[in-house]
C-alpha cells in the first residue's frame, strides 16, 4: 500500500472522527468554512461592525494557472470580507528572490509572501518572518511537511502543498521520432542510451534535453542516485563526491560534443513555463526536470503532448517528495491578525481549496487534498500519478543548513555557465565549487 493510499485511509479516520467530536460538542465549528478563524472574520464583516478597512499586499511566483487560481481565491475572500482588500505582486520565478529580498531589505516586505523551502532557514535566522502557531491553525495539515518552515519549535512558514520531483518529456515529440519510451523507476543508464537512441533521429535545431552540467537539482538527483546522499551535510559540510561530479559534468561534457544538449546561449535563454522561451514547448528540447504540480501549465500550452517520468535512479531513487511552498508572514506588516485570518482561510476552507485545487501541489490540508480527488481535471491526475511513483523510495528532501542559499543561487550557477560555454572544465569546475563552499562552512 502506497502513503498516498495510506493517507487517505487516515483522512477518512480523521473525518469520522470530527464528526464524532461534533456531535458531542458544543457547535461552536463553523461547518460552512471549516475554519474558526475564518468564522470569526466572516462574523465581523458580515456583522456589520466597525471592522477596519484592510488592504494587505501579498507576492508569489508561479505559472499563468497559479496567478489565475490564487486571483480568484482573494475575490472570493474579499466577497466574504469586504474590508480587506488585497494588493497582490505576482510574477514567475526569476528575479523573485532578489526583488523580495531587497523589499525586505528596506523592511517594505509585502504582509504575506510565497517562500521556497530552501530560504526558510535563512530568513529565520535574519528574523525576517513571524511566528504562526499561534495565529494559523496547523492541525489539519500533513505533518510531514511542517518541520522545514520551522525554527525552534516555532512555525515561520505555512506548507501549501507538496510535489514530486521528476521530468516531463515531449510525448508526442518522441512516438515521432519512433523512440524508447521512458518508463517509471527507469535508471540513469536508461536515460543516457535514450540519447543515444535518438541522436540520428533528431531535426536540426533540436536537442535531447538541457545542458544539465552545472545545475544544482539535476546534479542532487544524480548524486541521491549514486548512493552518495546531499551535496550539503546537515551540519554544513561540503559532501559533494569528487568522482560522481566528474563523472556527470563528462557525460553532459559528451552531450555537448553530440549536438544533444542546445548551445550556450540557446541553453541560457530557456525561462521555464514561458511559452515563447521554454525549450520543451517550443519543441527544442525533448526532456527536462519539472515538479508534479506544473504539469498542467505545459499541458495548458500543448494540450496532450507531454507526460512525467520519474526522475531516473541507480542505486538508489533520484527523485524526491518535497513541500512546494509555503507563505510566510511579515514582522513588519501592520496587519497581522488579518494576515494570519488569510492564510488560515487560504490551507483550510474547502471553498479555498476548490478554487485553488493542486495549483500549488497537492493541498497540505490532508481532507482538503482527499475532497479534490474524485474532481481531478485529467492532466493533475497526471502529476498526482508522478507523486504515487515517488513516494514508496523518494529521497527525503532537505534544504540543508543555514547560510549556504548563496551556494546554491549564485556559486553553482556561476560554474554551471562557465561548463555550459566551455570556459572551464569539470575538473576546474569541482574545485571552484570546492573553494567558493569554505565560505559557508
Amino acid at each position: 500500500m502506497n502513503k498516498w493510499k495510506r493517507l487517505q485511509i487516515l483522512v477518512l479516520l480523521m473525518v469520522f472522527s470530527l464528526l464524532a467530536a461534533a456531535c458531542g460538542g458544543n457547535g461552536s465549528t463553523n461547518t460552512n468554512t471549516g475554519s474558526t478563524t475564518s468564522t470569526e472574520n466572516n462574523t465581523q464583516a458580515e456583522g456589520g461592525s466597525a471592522a477596519e478597512n484592510v488592504k494587505l499586499r501579498i507576492m508569489w511566483w508561479g505559472s499563468q494557472p497559479r496567478h489565475e487560481a490564487t486571483l480568484k481565491a482573494l475575490e472570493a475572500y474579499t466577497q466574504k470580507n469586504p474590508h480587506v482588500t488585497f494588493e497582490p505582486e505576482y510574477s514567475g520565478m526569476d528575479g523573485y528572490l532578489d526583488k523580495l529580498s531587497t523589499q525586505a531589505a528596506a523592511h517594505n516586505e509585502p504582509d504575506i509572501f510565497q517562500m521556497d523551502p530552501g530560504w526558510i532557514s535563512d530568513w529565520t535566522s535574519r528574523n525576517q518572518l513571524e511566528e504562526l502557531d499561534t495565529k494559523v491553525k496547523l492541525d489539519e495539515l500533513t505533518p510531514s511537511l511542517l518541520p522545514i518552515g520551522q525554527r525552534d519549535g516555532k512555525q515561520y512558514g505555512v506548507p501549501l502543498g507538496s510535489v514530486a520531483f521528476g521530468m516531463i518529456y515531449d510525448k508526442a515529440a518522441l512516438e515521432k521520432l519512433g523512440a524508447t519510451m521512458p518508463e517509471n523507476g527507469w535508471t540513469w543508464d536508461d536515460f543516457f542510451a535514450l540519447a543515444e537512441e535518438v541522436k540520428p533521429k533528431l531535426a536540426e535545431g533540436q536537442y535531447f534535453t538541457l545542458d544539465y552540467a552545472g545545475n544544482y537539482f539535476m546534479f542532487s538527483a544524480y548524486h541521491y542516485a549514486k548512493g552518495k546522499g546531499t551535496l550539503i551535510t546537515e551540519d554544513g559540510k561540503f559532501n559533494i563526491d569528487e568522482a560522481t561530479f566528474l563523472e556527470w559534468t563528462k557525460k553532459f561534457e559528451q552531450l555537448r560534443k553530440d549536438g544533444l544538449v542546445p548551445p550556450a546561449d540557446l541553453n541560457a535563454s530557456d525561462k521555464e513555463m514561458d511559452p515563447t522561451a521554454d525549450l520543451l514547448v517550443n519543441g527544442k528540447v525533448l526532456f527536462r526536470y519539472s515538479f508534479s504540480n506544473n504539469y498542467t501549465t505545459w499541458d495548458s500550452m500543448k494540450e496532450g503532448a507531454y507526460d512525467l517520468v520519474t526522475m531516473p535512479r541507480a542505486e538508489e531513487a533520484g527523485g524526491w517528495l518535497k513541500p512546494s511552498m509555503y507563505f510566510s508572514l511579515s514582522p513588519n506588516s501592520k496587519h497581522k491578525e488579518e494576515a494570519a485570518k488569510f492564510i488560515d482561510w487560504f490551507i483550510n476552507d474547502p471553498e479555498a481549496g476548490a478554487i485553488l485545487g493542486t495549483a500549488r501541489g497537492v493541498p497540505a490540508n490532508a481532507k482538503i487534498a482527499e475532497s479534490l480527488i474524485p474532481n481531478l481535471p485529467e492532466g493533475e491526475k497526471v502529476g498526482m500519478k508522478l507523486i504515487d511513483a515517488t513516494t514508496p523510495d523518494g529521497q527525503i528532501f532537505t534544504t540543508g543548513p543555514e547560510g549556504w542559499v548563496n551556494f546554491i543561487d549564485k556559486d553553482f550557477p556561476l560554474v554551471r555557465d562557465e561548463l555550459s560555454f566551455g570556459r572551464t572544465t569539470p575538473e576546474k569546475a569541482y574545485e571552484s565549487l570546492k573553494k567558493a563552499a569554505q565560505e559557508y562552512e
